[in-house]
């Protein structure tokens, strides 16, 4: 006897539980993944699977770190700048071919890993993110920057590694911020005397280059 109402009971709550989950919104099913970490907002889809970003997401506008890492992501949609307090995003490890232009309306962002995708360039409006101080946009196929980028008066790293960069943008040369500066594994035959302009910088890494000698400048980064 008691064991028949036990089940009836167990039976009872799972139908309770079908009811609440059918009432949730798609927005609500995806938002009780973010969890409060460090006084911030925080949802990881990485190792998802996923070829596109799910259109629920875009609502979730309480986001302030965002991981989309591992994916399979080939587009990021225009949505993305309905997330306006993104503090960090991270996109690393999909196959994007490129970032989409309201990026620059992401005003509060911190923090951008776009590494080891497929990226030929990145968009000019990028240097409207004036809040970001730590970009990495290594392992994917630039051989430039937008000379926006000289906005990021804040920014204090910057890798660009493994790309197909012959030269550094002149754009570099403007972040008197930097502090951290990866080259490495480009098609840099030299560097110009402009890097003195870089005064706050105090890791420089140029291995897996083709240079064939140093700048005198190097000796006024005192850092």
């Amino acid at each position: 006897m008691g064991g028949r109402v036990c089940r009836e009971e167990v039976k009872e709550e799972q139908r309770r539980s079908m009811g609440k989950e059918e009432s949730l919104t798609s927005a609500d099913r995806i938002r009780r993944f973010t969890v409060r970490q460090f006084g911030y907002n925080v949802l990881s889809l990485a190792r998802r699977g996923l070829k596109e970003v799910p259109e629920e997401l875009w609502e979730l506008l309480e986001l302030e770190k965002l991981n989309l890492s591992l994916n399979g992501l080939k587009v990021l949609p225009s949505q993305l700048a309905h997330l306006s307090n993104l503090v960090v995003l991270n996109l690393w490890g999909n196959q994007l071919g490129s970032l989409p232009a309201e990026i620059g309306q992401l005003k509060r962002l911190r923090v951008l890993f776009a590494y080891r995708n497929m990226l030929t360039e990145v968009p000019e409006e990028l240097g409207d993110c004036t809040q970001l101080e730590v970009l990495s946009l290594a392992n994917n196929q630039m051989s430039s920057l937008p000379t926006s980028l000289s906005n990021l008066t804040r920014l204090k790293k910057l890798n660009l590694s493994n790309n197909l960069i012959t030269h550094i943008p002149t754009c570099v040369y403007s972040l008197k911020t930097l502090v951290f500066l990866d080259l490495s594994c480009n098609l840099l035959e030299n560097l110009a005397e402009n890097i003195q302009a870089l005064v706050e910088l105090k890791i420089l890494i140029l291995e897996g280059n083709s240079l064939h000698s140093l700048p005198k400048a190097l000796c006024f980064l005192t850092r």
